[in-house]
């Protein structure tokens, strides 16, 4: 699972395919299926996503993953936020 900015979901997507298949074939000697399951920062996922979901036994969603991603995004810009109030405050005081 990996989180990248918008515009990066389907290269990264591409790259840990190529690092996973290729590690799976070093380490056993077998051609592996892969299931990408790449989320954006802002929780876009692209169409493979469902796709992968459907082929794996089970039920699946991609809502709790995307919250997760979401709510990481937003903790992340609110200490910048919060780090740059205060630098601002220090710096007028």
């Amino acid at each position: 699972m990996a989180i990248p900015a918008e515009r990066n979901v389907v290269r990264k997507e591409a790259e840990k395919k190529l690092k996973y298949k290729s590690l799976c074939r070093d380490t056993t000697n077998v051609e592996p299926e892969m299931y990408d399951y790449v989320i954006a920062a802002n929780g876009i996922v692209t169409r493979i996503v469902g796709e992968n979901l459907e082929a794996v036994p089970g039920r699946h969603s991609t809502d709790s993953p995307q919250k997760t991603a979401k709510l990481g995004t937003s903790h992340v810009i609110r200490k910048v936020l919060q780090y740059k109030r205060q630098l601002h405050l220090e710096h007028h005081t």
